[in-house]
């Protein structure tokens, strides 16, 4: 009586796609080591597949994309190997109904790589440092280079005349130093015929002497009010006790220490 094949083909149906795999692996010649290397499967996870042991891979989104790779590189049809893994797991356990693969880790092309992660925090780095740029520009713009055009100002208040105190011995010699008061406050120097002295944003407590050989020098800011003067060592009021541009104001000697004091000693800048 000749054997009954039914049990041998009912034991191969539980793993067909596993059966699939290992024959077209044993026709390349490669063993699981070799297509662990290649695919970034585990070596056990290979096994499993091969064997029909679904349950001992994570989950079911992973048994079908670690076929989906192991078909890929043994040049095998990935949806026809994939959709057998299915009918597999379906036949394997029926009470748990499968759901569509959204994502399936065992692709390796779909898996995010490390340099793109580093890249995208890059990105994020960037992107908060422009911003934190442009806050500080757009919101604190005293604290930046002024307007290529003068703002319009509104014009003085008249006020009584108050008895005009007494002046100040002049002193009319001595190094002249402007120091700042904040940090990142602009200001130019220039002497009469235009030759820049110094032109940048001082931090606070930074220093500039104006040359003593420097002819008819001037000074031109945003914030008068943000640096202190001294003449010869001696303090002298500051340029204007609020911010506003001014301009050609001249900053010698002479000129900073017989300027009258006053509540605020903002001018109207001449015309460019």
């Amino acid at each position: 009586m000749a054997d009954d094949p039914a049990p041998e083909m009912s034991a191969a149906e539980g793993r067909r796609a596993g059966a699939l795999l290992a024959a077209a692996r044993k026709k390349a010649k490669l063993d699981l080591a070799a297509v662990s290397a290649r695919t970034r499967i585990p070596q056990r996870h290979l096994a499993a597949i091969e064997a029909g042991e679904y349950g001992k891979l994570p989950s079911r989104t992973y048994a079908v994309g670690f076929s989906r790779t192991y078909a890929r590189l043994l040049g095998l049809d990935e949806r026809e190997v994939t959709e057998q893994v299915r009918l597999d797991l379906e036949a394997g356990d029926p009470q748990s109904p499968l759901r569509p693969d959204r994502f399936e880790p065992g692709d390796p092309a779909r898996v995010p790589s490390r340099r793109l992660a580093w890249f995208s925090a890059l990105a994020v780095v960037v992107l908060v440092i422009g911003a934190f740029t442009f806050y500080r520009t757009y919101f604190s713009p005293g604290l930046g280079p002024p307007p290529l055009t003068e703002p319009t100002r509104a014009a003085p208040v008249n006020r009584p005349e108050a008895a005009a105190p007494t002046a100040p011995a002049p002193v009319a010699s001595g190094l002249v130093v402007f120091t700042s008061l904040a940090d990142g406050m602009w200001i130019r120097f220039y002497d009469g015929a235009g030759k820049r002295l110094y032109e940048g944003q001082m931090a606070k407590g930074q220093s500039f002497t104006v040359p003593a050989d420097a002819v008819d020098p001037k000074a031109w800011t945003g914030r008068p009010d943000a640096f202190a003067i001294t003449v010869g060592g001696r303090p002298v009021p500051k340029l204007a006790e609020s911010e506003g541009l001014m301009k050609d104001v001249p900053v010698t000697a002479e000129a900073l220490t017989n300027r009258a004091p006053s509540p605020s000693n903002t001018a109207t800048p001449p015309a460019t």
